[in-house]
């Protein structure tokens, strides 16, 4: 007499459906979270070392002084001046909206940050980030050579 045979026989095979469908949500949460990780703030920098060359056109320089307390005073005029004060802000949104006001008033407006160099980091990039978003387009960075 032969035995019954066994209709469901073992299967010795991984099933990897699941696997490949946790690999591919995964790789879709990736994909749409990695563009927002990637922050910063969009200023031109010169590509290469170089002395200044004088303005063809009559632009305005507006100074922006970051002290080390957080607190920001500016000059505007026809040069850079670095000593000079026509205003001053206690705070990140006093700055904006004083400057902002000045660069929507005057015609062709050009700001130059300098910072002291014990200024908190965040305080000099929330100041730039926020004149960017309140349209100031050209932004520049002054900083000093070494002796």
């Amino acid at each position: 007499m032969k035995p019954p045979a066994n209709k469901h026989k073992q299967n010795a095979d991984m099933n990897v459906v699941p696997y490949i469908d946790v690999m591919l949500v995964l790789l879709v949460i990736f994909m749409v979270t990695a563009p927002m990780l990637t922050q910063g703030v969009q200023i031109e920098l010169p590509k290469v070392e170089a002395q200044a060359l004088p303005s063809e056109n009559e632009q305005k320089i507006l100074t922006l002084s970051v002290k080390n307390d957080g607190s920001f005073y500016w000059n505007l005029g026809d040069e850079l001046d670095i000593r000079g004060e026509t205003g001053n802000a206690a705070d990140v949104d006093a700055m904006v909206e004083d400057v902002s006001a000045i660069v929507a008033r005057e015609a062709n407006v050009q700001v130059f940050i300098r910072a002291d160099e014990d200024a908190v980091y965040s305080m000099v990039v929330s100041g730039m980030a926020s004149l960017q978003q309140a349209g100031v387009t050209q932004l520049g960075l002054i900083t000093e050579a070494p002796q």
